[in-house]
């Protein structure tokens, strides 16, 4: 297996004043970059809240050398990357992800863009409503407001009690006052002294090095400024409350005066809190009936201040007392112990974790800043905090340290051929009735092992699917999630993202990442899903409502099957699967341990591929039920048919759209601040998919602006001059490389292209489709999607408008 990428990445600070951490990780087919501003919304003045968050949208809007259909946001939508953007009380991030090739072009618009601001005044009052259209949202949303109503017992003082999410009325901007304070927060704050730079790519040290000189070249010079130590968290004595509301509570605990290392400690401590096995807190508390779940998190820290939250889910009827003693008994057991164990495997799963991490994630977690896992100075900070806390030493509780991680221990060698469980080599040659069995149904497995990967990589990829006679029941599949939740926060720990979920009448069980602890947790999990206690397992706690637009997004794949009725029979639907499957960048040894495993998988093999769903020329609209009053729309537009060229031109149709559509429907209407379009493949089938939230236009109207941008596309199209087209068509098919493609990424696909019907080297097939896709055969694209010769399909949490939508459940 390929080392893992070092856990900590070279820092220094430039002669300009620009702080940088540099990070070579040469397994790597992407780049990215973090930047933090050390200023973010607890550092505006009082009398304009919200205008860091502003200034953060302000920053996007294009440049005098970049004007926003050439900016970073459109650069990296065209390169088939991620950028975003977050503002919090003390930082405000900037971050992207792009091919390797494409990275300094990316880099040079992001300097660019903070180097020189568009401040325009027509911007400004219209990424103002954009600015309010959140706020109201925001104002609407009961898990953000309950996130508000946590920080009720603070002090009147603090910052955390203000108001900083900026609206109509707060940001000012036709006052000079407003535009002067604009303009002097900028100065002060976005200057290199403020700022650390992360990168992370494939690229020698020397490499990166030079790209951030690049980079700080261009931001103007400053020194470190000194942001305003704030008041104590709480006015009195105290340093803890409580909040009790339905099924909750909530236990938070200010903390301050805390040293350096407070942070590495304080996700320490979260993480065994968390921890739900044996002998820890929640797992007495479930056992006890009290609690369903804990969540305990740090809400907010600076200046060695810090805010910690431990939430509490509770069953119905049950009270909240004695809860708050038990946390406390608990304290006092974990201030015990020898904690050099606990260390080692934070360490251990925290680098197992780097290791499977996307550039993205690296640069983020790069400009933190923290250790990787608890050093010895937050051995001492740890102990602080719980002294502060209150930890005694005379606890009275069945505590015991969890059992150690069993997919971070090394892995075993893999078996000798031929040999079963229990056998040695003193068996070679002996045949058991189960042994010809299990090599029977490896033979005609229906798992099939992709050769489009390199297997010398340490990461791979499985996906096995079920279709059932019925689909499961929402409880059934529930109850089967929650017995599953264990192995997946241990297999989250050592590497591998590990998911099972169900649409419609198919499960799918879904591993990406490191890929030799697979077969051991592919096994345990079969274990888990085949028990028939496992339906018999406690109901889980409500889970908090998302926004509508992700609602939509949730139970899109559900809308794309046929319906079918439901049942809650495990017995019955394991009996009536049929399944199928596939696993990529295996090596050959991991790929002998999966064998073994697939042995036991329950159901039938899929002799017969199913056909791809198809909704023809029809005009389909669900209407999901949703809590918030906003409006919100998906609509997803299939390719008129199964053939490569037709997913190859309709890929370069989504690509051409995305800044289009987002500068249409978000900043020219402002209909709305959720709005994206893209490609999609759901059940292996293709389509464009537009979304819009917005908080006052209706669903039918945001249909109607839909369909005026679809009509305007064959002159969108025809108005590319042809080196545009070019470099347009060259620069989506480069996303499909070998070179630029993820592992996860690439498995996804071909994943997707086996349920399509897809040949094996699809992957190499896809890149030289959308380069022979010509002008003309994009316009027929264009207008076969405008006449729905695939049909449309929309989801909405309003009633269909009429004709020629027909209404579905």
């Amino acid at each position: 297996m390929p080392a893992l990428n070092h856990p900590r990445p070279h820092t220094e600070t430039l002669a300009n004043g620009l702080r940088v951490t540099l990070r070579h990780a040469p397994d790597l087919k992407r780049c990215a970059g973090a930047l933090r501003v050390a200023a973010g919304s607890h550092d505006v003045p009082l009398a304009w809240p919200g205008l860091a968050h502003f200034l953060e949208h302000l920053m996007f809007l294009g440049t005098e050398r970049f004007a926003a259909d050439r900016g970073l946001m459109a650069f990296v939508q065209r390169h088939g990357g991620q950028v975003n953007a977050q503002t919090c009380e003390r930082t405000t991030d900037y971050f992207f992800e792009l091919p390797t090739q494409a990275f300094a072009e990316g880099l040079e618009r992001l300097a660019d863009m903070l180097a020189h601001p568009r401040m325009d005044l027509d911007d400004q009052h219209r990424e103002r409503e954009v600015l309010h259209a959140e706020f109201i949202a925001w104002s609407q949303d009961a898990a953000a407001q309950q996130q508000l109503a946590l920080l009720d017992g603070l002090s009147d003082a603090h910052p955390l009690r203000g108001f900083h999410a900026g609206n109509r009325d707060s940001l000012a901007v036709p006052q000079p006052e407003f535009q002067q304070a604009l303009q002097d927060y900028y100065q002060r704050y976005y200057q290199t002294g403020q700022m650390t730079l992360s990168l992370v790519g494939p690229q020698s040290l020397d490499e990166l090095r030079l790209l951030a000189e690049a980079f700080g070249n261009v931001i103007a010079k400053g020194e470190k400024v000194a942001q305003q130590a704030p008041t104590p968290l709480m006015a009195g004595a105290d340093n803890r409350y409580q909040q009790t509301g339905e099924h909750r509570l909530d236990l938070l605990f200010a903390l301050d005066a805390l040293p350096d290392s407070s942070p590495e400690a304080l996700d320490f401590l979260c993480h065994w809190l968390n921890c739900a096995k044996p002998g820890g807190l929640l797992a007495e508390l479930r056992k006890q009936g009290r609690a369903e779940n804990l969540k305990a998190r740090s809400l907010y820290q600076f200046a060695g201040q810090a805010l910690l939250h431990i939430e509490f889910t509770l069953p119905a009827n049950a009270p909240a007392t004695g809860i708050g003693e038990q946390l406390q008994d608990w304290l006092g057991f974990f201030a015990r112990q020898d904690w050099r164990g606990l260390r080692e495997e934070y360490a251990a799963l925290r680098k197992r974790q780097q290791g499977v991490s996307s550039a993205l994630q690296l640069a983020r977690q790069d400009s933190e800043e923290r250790e990787t896992g608890l050093s010895e100075v937050g051995v001492t900070a740890l102990k602080a905090i719980l002294e502060i806390i209150g930890a005694v030493d005379n606890f009275t509780g069945p505590w015991q340290l969890p059992a150690p991680n069993p997919f971070l221990q090394s892995e075993a060698a893999a078996p000798n051929a031929g040999l079963i469980r229990g056998q040695t080599s003193a068996h070679r040659g002996l045949r058991t009735f189960a042994q010809d069995r299990s090599r029977s149904r490896r033979e005609r497995s229906p798992m099939q092992f992709s050769q489009a990967l390199p297997d010398n990589t340490a990461q791979g990829a499985v996906y096995l699917r079920w279709c059932l006679e019925a689909a499961p029941g929402a409880s059934l599949q529930s109850r089967l999630e929650d017995n599953l939740q264990a192995l997946r926060e241990d297999a989250g720990q050592a590497g591998v993202d590990f998911s099972f979920g169900a649409s419609g009448n198919q499960w799918l069980l879904k591993m990406t990442g490191l890929q030799a602890p697979m077969p051991s947790i592919l096994e345990h999990a079969l274990g888990l899903l085949t028990q028939p206690e496992a339906a018999l397992s406690q109901l889980s706690p409500a889970r908090p409502a998302l926004m509508p637009i992700r609602q939509l997004l949730k139970v899109l794949p559900d809308h794309c099957l046929e319906l079918t009725p439901e049942s809650d029979n495990l017995a019955q639907l394991w009996a009536s699967a049929r399944w199928t499957g596939l696993a990529s960048g295996f090596s050959t040894q991991t790929q002998t341990a999966m064998g073994l495993v697939l042995s036991r998988v329950p159901g039938t093999a899929e002799t017969q591929q199913a056909p791809t769903p198809s909704i023809h020329a029809q005009h389909l609209w669900s209407t999901i039920e949703t809590e918030s009053s906003e409006h919100a729309l998906l609509l997803f537009c299939p390719t008129a048919t199964q053939e490569l060229a037709d997913e190859a031109a309709w890929r370069l149709l989504a690509h051409l759209c995305q800044t289009p559509f987002y500068q249409r429907l978000r900043v020219e209407l402002q209909l709305g601040y959720a709005v994206f379009s893209a490609l999609r493949q759901i059940h292996g089938q293709t389509g464009m998919l537009l979304g819009v939230q917005s908080p006052n236009v209706v669903a039918a109207e945001l249909v109607q602006h839909i369909e005026q941008f679809l009509s305007a596309l064959p002159a969108l199209v025809q108005a590319l001059d042809e080196n545009a087209f070019i470099a347009q068509r060259q620069a989506l098919a480069d996303q499909f490389s070998s070179a630029a493609l993820t592992t996860i990424q690439a498995a996804e696909m071909l994943w997707q292209g086996k349920l399509a019907g897809r040949p094996s080297d699809y992957l190499m097939q896809l890149p030289q489709a959308i380069l022979l896709t010509d002008r003309a055969a994009l316009l027929a694209a264009v207008e076969r999607l405008i006449q729905a010769d695939g049909g449309w399909r929309c989801l909405a949490n309003t009633p269909a408008p009429g004709a020629p939508w027909q209404a579905i459940k």
